[in-house]
């Protein structure tokens, strides 16, 4: 079954770094370079915006069917992948793959939860995250041969082969214990699954777009999150009424939850300064070539699960919230000691900082995974373990928005500052200028080089705020002790004997 699970996450898990490589390919053969953005964006809005509905059908009809479905879904749309003729047929596949990677990414999260007991869930927690390693390794390399070698339709057909699998493992061998049939049939709230879902739409599409595709203050940007507004609100009122809510307000109302909600939302914000930033640092200020820029990201993801693997010797002895303090904490430290590297530096500096991150994240995020899980029980698990997962993306697409503005408005105004005439004013130019170093002086370059350091120092600055915001959550809204429930008491309810 631990197969299963894993394979299952290392479908959504490897999307979006096996595609990134195969993007000059994909818009030599379709076109359709102007959006060719929401390729990514596309699935990532997908994902964001049903992660939610599938923790709450989850809960009420098991997490099986909804892991089957999630897997057709994906493979689906892999498959329509494959076959599209244009830019916009493939990124309308692509939403179709990302509903169904909405699925994976929080069902099999809380099917590892619900199989193993509290102190066996850090090893398939760990397991799990070095899946997510060795995708941020592998994927892009694999996309790169596949687009040079092969074709990049074959990016998409090798999820067939390999979800194939998982549902075979998944159907054969995931056994869910029988519950008690309910008195009253569930009634599924679809109005509220198609307000989070239209609300998480417009809001990500203003965040994803703004300050890209148009002005943060045009006309787009401000409909679009005044749209956002009055959907909220919208969805507010719905949820109260229904009798079954996809996000119910118990979610929010218990502070252990809300908590690591909260605490994990500041940690998808932080999260954009080395997964977005680092690279571009890597190529511009320190001119590494993509490979060698991707391993200084990468090593990040190598201290990852081994830190996370190891959480469990702490939070046992300390507990989660301050085994998660401790490693906010040193994220915090690390963070803070980015823009005080040298400049330019050598590569084992950024290369160590982000081992030392990787280390201090997996001490934070396991932890407060494990311990909400833990603090409720199976019919709460489902929407519980979605709702953190969704904090955390849109703190992902927050981060993106917010500290995208940061560094091309402090790129913008160096460069507009330097005497130097000619040079290009956001990031996209800087590195398409600094890949062509023939066509600049050699003061106009290293003007560029100066530029995006202190850009890139900026967003880390940004980044060490968002850590200071998790460790305010922990500290004032999470509470001394998680709640822990017994192991009785988190699993699902027997079913009743037959006449009783």
């Amino acid at each position: 079954m631990v197969a299963a699970l894993m394979l299952g996450m290392g479908l959504a898990a490897i999307d979006g770094t096996i595609v990134a490589t195969a993007v000059p390919q994909i818009v030599g053969d379709l076109g359709g370079f102007a959006v060719f953005s929401w390729l990514f964006s596309g699935y990532l809005l997908a994902v964001t915006v049903t992660l939610p509905v599938y923790g709450k059908l989850s809960d009420t009809f098991g997490r099986k069917p909804v892991l089957v479905a999630g897997i057709i879904l994906f493979l689906a749309g892999s498959l329509l992948c494959a076959a599209a003729w244009n830019m916009a047929a493939l990124i309308a596949f692509r939403v179709v793959q990302g509903l169904g990677g909405g699925a994976l990414q929080g069902t099999v999260q809380t099917i590892a939860a619900d199989l193993y007991p509290l102190k066996e869930r850090p090893k398939i927690q760990a397991r799990l995250s070095t899946v997510w390693a060795a995708s941020a390794v592998a994927g892009p390399a694999v996309g790169g041969l596949l687009a040079t070698y092969a074709d990049w339709r074959w990016i998409f057909l090798i999820n067939l082969p390999v979800g194939a699998v998982a549902l075979w493992l998944v159907v054969r061998h995931l056994h869910e214990p029988a519950r008690p049939r309910p008195a009253v049939r569930p009634r599924i709230d679809w109005a509220g699954a198609l307000a989070v879902f239209a609300t998480g739409a417009l809001l990500l599409t203003a965040l994803v777009q703004g300050g890209v595709a148009w002005p943060w203050l045009s006309a787009p940007s401000l409909g679009l999150l005044g749209a956002t507004a009055v959907l909220a609100c919208l969805t507010v009122v719905i949820e109260r009424r229904a009798a079954e809510p996809v996000i119910p307000g118990w979610v929010w109302r218990r502070r252990t939850i809300a908590s690591v909600n909260l605490a994990l939302g500041a940690m998808g914000l932080l999260m954009v300064a080395p997964t977005v930033f680092l690279p571009t640092y890597a190529q511009s200020v320190l001119g590494l070539g993509p490979i060698a820029a991707g391993f200084v990201l990468s090593v990040m993801t190598l201290s990852w699960p081994v830190s996370a693997a190891l959480a469990d010797r702490v939070y046992n002895r300390i507990g989660f919230r301050r085994t998660a303090i401790m490693g906010m904490t040193g994220a915090l430290l690390v963070l803070a000691a980015f823009p005080l590297l040298p400049f330019p530096g050598a590569a084992w500096q950024p290369a160590l900082l982000m081992l030392l991150l990787g280390a201090a994240l997996g001490l934070f995020q396991l932890p407060l995974i494990v311990g909400v899980q833990s603090t409720v029980g199976w019919s709460e698990r489902g929407t519980t373990t979605a709702s953190v997962l969704f904090c955390r993306q849109v703190g992902q697409s927050v981060g993106a928005a917010l500290f995208g503005a940061i560094a091309n408005g402090v790129l913008a105004s160096r460069l507009a500052a330097s005497p130097l005439p000619g040079l290009p004013d956001d990031l996209d130019a800087v590195s398409h200028a600094l890949e062509d170093p023939a066509a600049l002086s050699a003061e106009a370059t290293d003007a560029l080089r100066r530029a995006v350091d202190t850009a890139v120092d900026h967003v880390f600055v940004g980044a060490a705020g968002a850590a200071v915001l998790a460790l305010l959550v922990l500290v004032l809204v999470a509470p001394r002790r998680f709640p822990v429930l017994a192991e009785h008491e988190s699993a699902p309810p027997a079913p009743k004997p037959a006449g009783g």
